[in-house]
């Protein structure tokens, strides 16, 4: 059971996840515990995955691999960066049988000098490329919540197109803050978000950020609530929120 988010910005990428590891005995879930979603491989890759286990230690000996043959610093464009990922995965699956459905990923990396997001989806684990058009996505048990709720942020937040990264941040910690919140079960803090992004030398770096510093955006999200309560309560005090009833006509037949 996962919460995986992912948030193409401009200036860098943000990839969230929960810390939930959901152990089963056939379909019956036994036990949870805290574990680490998120891999950082060589210092400009983010591999996050959704399934099982297996599968995505699988995939990181791929990406692994695919860094040390450096397949992420030559100058190909980068779909074919991800043709490759997703051949060179499907070929190691299939090598013991691994049925479609299984696994699915997302991954942060660079090309063509900018930073990339791509997402290997569950179903087929085929690639695709985050765009401006369509530069957020999600993935796991609780994709139902979070794709909803990025959906509002994408609403109020971005209707111009790509939030900069600090409101990429700020928009995937509220959204898997809210998925530990109110998921059924199997998604749980503490929440845990990578960073891929350039520095003043104009060198891209990739990083896991520790809770101190999502702490300002957590202090941004309390505000933010805080501040649409108010406005609620000011409907309620002008009597703006509450609907007029209507009344009959007495002249009506």
């Amino acid at each position: 059971m996962t919460a995986v988010v992912g948030i193409l910005c401009p200036d860098g990428v943000i990839i969230g996840t929960d810390s939930a590891l959901t152990l089963t005995s056939g379909q019956t879930r036994t036990i949870e515990q805290t574990a680490e979603k998120l891999v950082i491989i060589g210092d400009s890759v983010v591999v996050a995955g959704t399934g099982q286990v297996g599968l995505g230690q699988r995939f990181t000996d791929v990406v692994q691999k695919a860094w040390e043959a450096k397949v992420f610093s030559n100058p190909t464009p980068a779909l074919h960066k991800a043709r490759t990922l997703c051949k060179n995965a499907l070929d190691d699956f299939t090598s013991t049988h691994v049925q479609k459905g299984n696994y699915g990923a997302l991954v942060a990396f660079v090309a063509e000098n900018k930073a990339q997001l791509c997402e290997f989806e569950v179903t087929d684990f085929q690639p695709e490329l985050k765009t401006n058009q369509l530069w957020y996505c999600s993935m796991g048990s609780t994709q139902h919540i979070t794709d909803s709720f990025l959906a509002l942020m994408r609403d109020i937040l971005w209707k111009n197109g790509p939030p900069p990264l600090t409101d990429g941040l700020f928009a995937a910690t509220w959204t898997l803050d809210h998925a530990v919140t109110v998921n059924p079960g199997g998604v749980n803090a503490p929440v845990r978000i990578a960073r891929l992004s350039s520095g003043r030398d104009g060198q891209f770096k990739a990083e896991i950020l520790d809770d101190s510093e999502l702490q300002e955006h957590r202090e941004n999200i309390a505000g933010a609530k805080q501040y649409l309560l108010k406005y609620c309560e000011s409907l309620h005090a002008t009597g703006a929120g509450t609907p007029e009833v209507p009344r009959p006509n007495p002249s009506s037949p």
